[in-house]
């Protein structure tokens, strides 16, 4: 699906910029936010001062999946999960290529807390979102996040699955996992080390 490039100020120093570049000709910074990576370098000020700016160019583009997607990592990066899901749900809507929004959705699902400490129904969304991500594009992160939950909330429960954590931890290791996506996903709220989960 193509993105809808629209005129927006940017985020860092308010000159007028468009979605269809990748950063300011001004001051440097990226215009839309693209990836978890990109926004966890920022310092919590200038998250802020990002998702200041995404929100005022919501209220006339409601719709625009990059700009949605952009504020839904702000709030992520802040900590503010209730307002990062919306955001990463409407990005998801007829976006059927980017997985990003599906996986980082699974990732607010758990609000700050351990799979362990959700209800049933909400770690079945969060596996639905994960399944999602992975059916799009099949990272290894993604099946590694899915063995996290299925290893916390099932297994630690004794509960049967439909599919073991160590199935989804072999998925993970075939299709390669990067040192620096398991620290951004150790670092989200949520997310603990479990030395079974060792890749």
């Amino acid at each position: 699906m193509r993105m809808q490039v629209i005129e927006l100020n940017c985020p860092g120093c308010g000159a007028r910029v468009s979605t269809g570049q990748s950063e300011c000709e001004y001051c440097g910074k990226p215009i839309i936010i693209s990836s978890f990576s990109s926004v966890a370098s920022m310092p919590l000020p200038m998250v802020n001062k990002y998702a200041s700016s995404y929100r005022k160019t919501l209220e006339e583009n409601p719709d625009n999946m990059a700009v949605n997607k952009s504020i839904a990592m702000c709030y992520l990066m802040l900590k503010q999960y209730e307002r990062a899901l919306p955001a990463f749900e409407k990005a998801m809507e007829d976006n059927f290529e980017d997985s990003e929004p599906f996986f980082y959705a699974a990732v607010c699902r758990l609000n700050g807390e351990r799979p362990f400490r959700q209800r049933k129904d909400t770690v079945e969304r969060i596996l639905t979102d994960v399944n999602s991500a992975i059916m799009i594009e099949g990272r290894g992160i993604y099946y590694y996040f899915k063995a996290y939950v299925l290893y916390d909330y099932y297994f630690n429960k004794r509960l049967r699955a439909s599919e073991t954590y160590q199935d989804a931890l072999a998925n993970a290791k075939a299709a390669g996992v990067a040192n620096a996506d398991l620290d951004m996903l150790l670092k989200l709220d949520g997310v603990v080390a479990a030395p079974a989960l060792q890749i």
